[in-house]
């Protein structure tokens, strides 16, 4: 169920592991293709590149425009994961398609390192979402967690309706940045449950931090011992999964949500 690669603090999910594989593999491919015609293609697969980036932006910007649209200055904060791969890989192709004329022995080389990324992006994405399914069947853990107050609840407590599971810390500077945006979600949200998985730190320290936000949020349980990054098999931070009201895991993102990527999230939660 890990679903990035973890490096002492630093965490890269597979998706965007997958996109560097993908790009170099095409810079591979097509720097071979065109030493045997004698062209240099690299400048132009760059260009592509960007042109998919760009184009992969602005289609997810404008799906969830709404979000975006509220606060502008969050159209150019990549870190929040939003893009549309498919029309990035549209923008790419025809950007392609549209130099390859200028230059016969273009053709081959550009064709062959655009294929070799999409069929690449497209396997391993089918991959990423089979292994996501494989594990997604099994129920919410039977855990039991502590309230800031000291009584004790059970995660399986909030099977019944979708159910957003969110790990984090107060010294994880992504996790700060991102939970007014959970806080917002869990009000204009009544029928999906957020719950607030803080890892490892004692309630008087959560408290306090909430207390001098002056933050009002709904579930949130202390897991002193790191049972629940045991059980997701995740220790990034900030982690998110998200569970239908049977419990069944539907979809995780490990590092910061915004508005707009939390948005497309839950869309798959409700019905």
């Amino acid at each position: 169920m890990n679903h990035s690669l973890v490096i002492g603090p630093f965490a890269f999910p597979y998706a965007m592991l997958l996109l560097f594989a993908a790009v170099g593999s095409a810079f591979f491919v097509g720097d071979r293709l065109a030493r045997k015609v004698g062209v240099a293609v690299e400048p132009v697969l760059w260009r592509a590149l960007l042109v998919g980036l760009l184009v992969a932006r602005l289609a997810f910007v404008w799906e969830f425009r709404p979000a975006y649209f509220a606060a502008p200055v969050s159209i150019i904060d990549i870190r929040d994961g939003g893009w549309n791969a498919t029309a990035g890989f549209v923008g790419a192709w025809l950007f392609v398609l549209s130099r390859q004329g200028r230059l016969a022995a273009w053709r081959r080389p550009l064709q062959g390192a655009l294929l070799t990324a999409s069929v690449l992006w497209l396997a391993g994405s089918v991959a990423l979402a089979l292994s996501l399914r494989g594990t997604s069947g099994q129920t919410m853990p039977e855990l039991t967690l502590s309230t800031l107050d000291g009584r004790m609840v059970q995660l399986t407590d909030f099977k019944g309706q979708p159910t957003v599971v969110n790990l984090w810390a107060t010294w994880c500077p992504p996790c700060v940045r991102e939970m007014p945006v959970l806080q917002r979600a869990q009000a204009d949200n009544p029928g999906i449950h957020f719950v607030f998985l803080n890892q490892g730190e004692p309630a008087s320290r959560v408290a306090a931090w909430l207390q001098a936000r002056n933050w009002r949020l709904n579930n949130m349980l202390l897991d002193v011992s790191g049972q629940a990054g045991a059980a997701f098999k995740q220790s990034a931070l900030p982690t998110t999964l998200f569970f239908d009201a049977q419990g069944r895991l539907v979809g995780l993102r490990v590092g910061e949500l915004s508005s707009a990527t939390l948005a497309e999230r839950l869309q798959d939660l409700k019905p």
